[in-house]
C-alpha cells in the first residue's frame, strides 16, 4: 500500500449495537476495493476483521480491527469495533483515534441501546457522524420506520441521502437524493436505472428533508432555495460536507452488506463527507506525536503496539519519547496493518495508522513524541470495571505462570485489572462484565496454557464488639527444664474512632516492660483470626491492667500466647457482632427505568439517598448498598434497563449485619473452615 498525502486520508470507526452488521459491511468494503477476492462470512469464521480464535469461536467481534482500503485515490482506515457491551473499551479506543464515525442500524431492529451508546461516545468526542441503515434485504426490514426512529432519538439533523428501491427480499438498489439518480445492483456493481414511479412521492419527501437540513446550515444556499432556485448536486454536496463536519447534519445511507448493495456509494460518501486529518486537527509539519490505541501481546512473538499519528511522522529505526511513562523507546520496523496481516513501510505519516513491535514499556493509551518538545495527547477514556471474579489456578504450574500471563492480558486489554484481597488472599480479576472475564480466562488457557476457575469473591466482613468486658489469659506449661509462664488481665471496649488501640496500665511491674509488646502482638494476632466467623475484629480498645510473671519461666512467647488467650476469653463476653462493607453507589438510568431500578435496589437492602437529573432524559440514583448484594449488579442492571443503565460504586463504611443475614454468614464460614481443615 502506497504512502498517501495527509489530505487523501480518512479514518472512520464503525460502531453499532451487537449484530448491526459492522464486520459484514467491512468485509464488503474490502471485497469491493480489491483487498479480498471473496466475501468472508462471520458464521464461517472467514472475515478479515474477526481473525482471533476467540472471535471465530464465539462469532462476535471482541477487539477492534484496522482495515485500510484504497478508494479513488484515497486511503480509508476503517476500524471495525465490537458491538457487545462487555467490549466497550475497544469502541472507546477506536472512537478516540478516529476522525469520523459510521453508526450502523439494523433495518429490522431499529434504534437499540448500542445505537444510543455509539452516538453518545461519538458526541463526547464531537465526531462527525454518518448513519447506515443496514440489512434492508431482511424480512421485516423497514427503512421508513428505522429512519423515523433515528430522527426521533437524535434529532431532525438526521436526514436521508439515499432511499431504497424495493423492500425486504426485493431490495435491489437505491436512489441518491443528492444527484436524484437511481441505481440497481447486480453482483455488487451499480447500474443507473430510472427512478421507479411508484416511489417518486416518497423520494421527493426524503429529498425535502435533506435540503431543509442542509440549507439551515448555509445562508446563501437557503436564500437560493427560498427564491425557488434549483440546487445542483455539487453545491448541495459541498454544503453537506461542511454540515457534517460541524455536526449539524447526520446523513443516512442504506446498504445490504451480505448482498453487497450500496457499498460503492457509501465509500464515495466516506471520502466526500468525512474530514481529512488536517480538517480534524492533525498537524503534518510539526514534530511527531502518536497515540497508542491497541496492544497485542503474544507469548512467542512479543508485543505489537498500534498507534495513530496526530502530528509529524513516526519513522522506521528512529527514537521516540514515551511522555506518559517518561521513557525513551526505539522504533523498529514500522508496519501497516490489515487485519492480521502486516506490511513493512518506511514510516507512518501524519494522520495515518500503523504499528510497531517490541517496544519495552509502551502500552495502550501512551503518547509517543520527542523528548525536547513533548506533546501529551488526551488519553483514552476507558470504562471503570463493573464486575469482579476470583481466579483460581488449577495446578501449581498454573499458579507459577499466572502473574506474568495476567500482566500480558492487561497490556492487551486495559479494561481488565487485577488485585489481591489481603484479607481473603483471593486474586480478583475485574472487568466490564461476566462475558468479558469469561473470554479473558479463555485467552489465558489458549495463549498461555493456564487453566483457571472463576468464582465469586468472598465478602470482606469484619467483626466488632458492642459491650466492654474483662478477662484473664494465663499460659502455663511445665514439661521438664524451663517452663512457660505468662498471665495477663485485659479489658476490651468498643472503640469506633480507631480500628485498634492498645493501652498499657500496668503499674508496679506486674508485667515487665519487655513483655508488654508481646501481649499487644498476641491480642492483635487473635483479632485477625476473628471470633464469630473468622473475620478480623476491628474498632476495639484493649487495655492491659494487671498480670503476673515468673523470673525463670516467663518469656515473650508466653506473654504473646497469654495476650491471645485473654482476648478470646474477653470477646466472648463483649456481645460480638458481624460487620459488612457498605458501598456508596450511583446508578444512572433513563427516566423510564427509574421505578424498576429503585425497586431492585430496595430488594438489595439499599438505603436510597436521593435522585437527581443527569441530563438527556436520565436520572442519577444515589444509595448505600451492602457489598454482599452487589456481586452481579452489572448483569442485573443491564437486564433491567436493556443495557441503558450504568453505575459506579466505592467502599463507604462498615455496618452491622442484620441478625438473620449474620447467622447465614457465620454458618457458611464454619462450613468453609471445616472443609479447609481449620
Amino acid at each position: 500500500m502506497k504512502d498517501y498525502a495527509v489530505d487523501k486520508l480518512r479514518t472512520v470507526v464503525l460502531a453499532s449495537h451487537q449484530g448491526g452488521g459492522k464486520t459484514s459491511l467491512a468485509e464488503a468494503m474490502l471485497f469491493d476495493t480489491g483487498v479480498t477476492t471473496r466475501l468472508g462470512k462471520v458464521d464461517e469464521g472467514t472475515t478479515v476483521s474477526d481473525h482471533d480464535p476467540d472471535e471465530i469461536q464465539h462469532k462476535i467481534s471482541i477487539s477492534n480491527a484496522v482495515l485500510p482500503i484504497e478508494w479513488k485515490e484515497h486511503k480509508i482506515n476503517v476500524i471495525d469495533t465490537p458491538g457487545y457491551a462487555d467490549f466497550v473499551g475497544e469502541v472507546m479506543a477506536a472512537v478516540r483515534i478516529a476522525d469520523a464515525a459510521l453508526i450502523l442500524v439494523s433495518a429490522v431492529d431499529g434504534v437499540q441501546v448500542g445505537t444510543e451508546q455509539s452516538w453518545d461516545y461519538c458526541a463526547a468526542r464531537s465526531l462527525p457522524t454518518l448513519f447506515d441503515i443496514n440489512k434492508l434485504d431482511r424480512e421485516n426490514a423497514d427503512f421508513a420506520s428505522t429512519l423515523a426512529g433515528l430522527r426521533e432519538r437524535f434529532g431532525t439533523g438526521v436526514v436521508p441521502v439515499q432511499a431504497p428501491i424495493g423492500r425486504e427480499h426485493e431490495f435491489s438498489g437505491l436512489v441518491d437524493l443528492i444527484s436524484m439518480k437511481a441505481f440497481a445492483f447486480e453482483d455488487g456493481k451499480p447500474k443507473e436505472v430510472p427512478i421507479p414511479g411508484d416511489i417518486q412521492a416518497e423520494i421527493d419527501g426524503y429529498r425535502e428533508q435533506l435540503i431543509d437540513a442542509v440549507c439551515e446550515t448555509d445562508d446563501e444556499l437557503l436564500g437560493k432555495y427560498l427564491d425557488g432556485g434549483e440546487l445542483d448536486a455539487a453545491e448541495l454536496a459541498k454544503c453537506l460536507h461542511q454540515a457534517v463536519l460541524s455536526r449539524s447534519v447526520f446523513p443516512v445511507f442504506i446498504t445490504s452488506a451480505t448482498h453487497n448493495i450500496g457499498i460503492p456509494q457509501l465509500l464515495d460518501a466516506m471520502v466526500a463527507l468525512t474530514p481529512n486529518p488536517v480538517e480534524a486537527g492533525v498537524n503534518g509539519e510539526s514534530k511527531p506525536a502518536a497515540l497508542v490505541f491497541k496492544t497485542v501481546s503474544d507469548p512467542y512473538v512479543g508485543k505489537l503496539n498500534y498507534f495513530r499519528v496526530f502530528s509529524g511522522a513516526v519513522k522506521n529505526d528512529s527514537h521516540v519519547f514515551n511522555v506518559t511513562r517518561g521513557s525513551d523507546e526505539h522504533i523498529g520496523p514500522t508496519l501497516f496493518i490489515q487485519g492480521k496481516h502486516q506490511e513493512h513501510v518506511p514510516q507512518i505519516g501524519p494522520g495515518d495508522i500503523g504499528a510497531v513491535a517490541k517496544l519495552h514499556v509502551t502500552g495502550t493509551g501512551d503518547t509517543l513524541t520527542v523528548k525536547d518538545a513533548p506533546i501529551q495527547l488526551d488519553p483514552i477514556p476507558f470504562p471503570a470495571p463493573a464486575y469482579g471474579a476470583t481466579v483460581k489456578p488449577r495446578t501449581k504450574a498454573d499458579l507459577d505462570r499466572l502473574g506474568q500471563a495476567l500482566h500480558r492480558l492487561m497490556e492487551e486489554d486495559p479494561t481488565l485489572s487485577v488485585d489481591r484481597d489481603a484479607q481473603t488472599g483471593e486474586t480478583i480479576l475485574h472487568g466490564v462484565g461476566e462475558s468479558h472475564l469469561s473470554i479473558a480466562v479463555e485467552r489465558l488457557r489458549r495463549k498461555y496454557s493456564i487453566d483457571l476457575d472463576l468464582g465469586d469473591p468472598r465478602i470482606p466482613y469484619r467483626e466488632t464488639i458492642t459491650a466492654p468486658a474483662k478477662a484473664e489469659g494465663k499460659h502455663k506449661k511445665q514439661s521438664g527444664g524451663r517452663g512457660q509462664f505468662g498471665d495477663v488481665w485485659i479489658e476490651l471496649e468498643p472503640n469506633p474512632d480507631s480500628e485498634f488501640e492498645f493501652v498499657n496500665k500496668i503499674v508496679g511491674g506486674a508485667v515487665p516492660k519487655q513483655y508488654i509488646p508481646a501481649v499487644e502482638k498476641g491480642i492483635h494476632e487473635a483479632m485477625a483470626q476473628g471470633f464469630l466467623a473468622g473475620y478480623p475484629v476491628i474498632n476495639v480498645r484493649a487495655t492491659l491492667y494487671d498480670g503476673k510473671y515468673h523470673d525463670v519461666d516467663s518469656s515473650e512467647m508466653a506473654f504473646k500466647i497469654a495476650g491471645g488467650l485473654a482476648f478470646r476469653e474477653a470477646i466472648a463476653k463483649c456481645n460480638p457482632v458481624l460487620l459488612e462493607p457498605i458501598m456508596e453507589v450511583e446508578v444512572t438510568v433513563p427516566d423510564s427505568y427509574m421505578g424498576d431500578v429503585i425497586g431492585d435496589l430496595t430488594s438489595k437492602r439499599a438505603r436510597i439517598l436521593g435522585m437527581e437529573p443527569a441530563g438527556l432524559g436520565t436520572q442519577r440514583v444515589k444509595a448505600h448498598v451492602p457489598m454482599a448484594e452487589m456481586g452481579h449488579y452489572a448483569t442485573a442492571l443491564r437486564s433491567i434497563t436493556q443495557g441503558r443503565g450504568s453505575f459506579r460504586m466505592q467502599l463507604l463504611d462498615y455496618e452491622q449485619v442484620p441478625a438473620h443475614a449474620a447467622q447465614k454468614v457465620i454458618e457458611e464460614s464454619q462450613k468453609r473452615r471445616e472443609q479447609d481443615g481449620h
